[in-house]
């Protein structure tokens, strides 16, 4: 058992996410930096897809009534047991009795605590993630509050010191460049406009949380056009249609916002581009300030990226004895 003593800025269970409803309106949740997600319970022998804490911006202070083996990836965020600093991206001992804490944040936004056993809480829809907006799956279907007492499983693959190997950590950048696939309503942007979101630096807004990243830059100029019934009359809006995780819309034409996995399904703004699914990651550990350049790919550079990223998580596997 673990007993939340501080629940950070905002922590929740999250796991690799729940499929099969985003027609419903259920979106995926799960771990934002899957990626991260999968190192850390891979460190400490659980399935990479098992629940795990995930922390944004700043961490929680946990104190374990069991032994158990503890990893932290992802965000620049030091652990330290009863004060004493541990290794990030290596697996490490918390005995009964002892305190998990945190430094302050150094670089990304959100780091992933995995505890052998896994975060045991009921699933939901089949996954144990938190989709806080709808009041569904994690503890309670909410952020964790000082007090809640959180179940772990058993772990019988658990041992210290396994550690991610320094050309599989991700590097965190206050620069970045992002892929997208432009569409499917990038065609209501003028050429001008279409520049002005490739080739402009956007600052991410303190806008960003599961469910989106605001952007600030530039208007998008659009085409002029006469409005087709149920739109409306601002250019940016389009009929209602469904969202892809990772679409970029740009509501007005300013600010665009990246969907991430707690999105809602659809609804009535353009869609200009999608982000590569594996470049979420690099979007989820993105603080705000974080400069960020949009860069077009076509569909067979998005492929070619989806199947350097699988071949790095089978590496992460492999490095880890999984």
């Amino acid at each position: 058992m673990i007993e939340v003593l501080k629940p950070g800025l905002s922590t929740t269970v999250q796991d690799a996410g729940r499929t099969g409803y985003y027609h419903l309106g259920i979106p995926p949740s799960g771990a934002l930096d899957q990626y991260s997600l999968r190192a850390a319970n891979l460190l400490v022998g659980n399935p990479a897809g098992a629940a795990v804490l995930e922390a944004v911006y700043m961490g929680p202070e946990l104190a374990f009534t069991d032994d158990a083996v503890v990893a932290v990836a992802g965000a620049s965020m030091v652990p330290k047991v009863n004060g004493e600093e541990r290794p990030l991206w290596e697996s490490f001992p918390v005995s009964a009795g002892d305190v998990l804490s945190f430094a302050y944040l150094t670089a990304g936004a959100r780091a992933y605590i995995a505890v052998s056993g896994g975060i045991d809480v009921p699933e939901v829809l089949g996954s144990r993630s938190t989709y806080a907006l709808g009041a569904l799956g994690g503890f309670s279907g909410r952020p964790l509050a000082a007090g809640d007492r959180l179940p772990v499983g058993s772990a019988p693959g658990a041992s210290p010191g396994r550690s991610v190997p320094a050309d599989l950590r991700p590097n965190v950048a206050k620069d970045i460049e992002v892929r997208v696939v432009m569409g499917l309503y990038d065609h209501r942007l003028s050429e001008a406009g279409r520049a002005a979101f490739l080739d402009s630096t956007w600052d991410l807004t303190p806008v960003a949380d599961r469910i989106g990243f605001r952007y600030a830059g530039p208007e998008l100029e659009t085409v002029p056009r006469e409005p087709p019934f149920g739109a409306g009359q601002d250019p940016s809006n389009i009929v209602d249609a469904p969202y892809p995780i990772g679409s970029i819309q740009v509501p007005g034409s300013v600010e665009p916002i990246i969907l991430h996995r707690d999105a809602v399904s659809g609804g009535g703004y353009m869609m200009i581009a999608t982000v590569l699914s594996g470049d979420l990651d690099l979007v989820a550990q993105s603080a705000p300030k974080t400069r960020t350049r949009f860069v077009e790919v076509d569909l067979d550079g998005a492929l070619a990226t989806r199947s350097d990223y699988r071949k790095r998580t089978r590496r992460l596997a492999e490095a880890l004895g999984s």
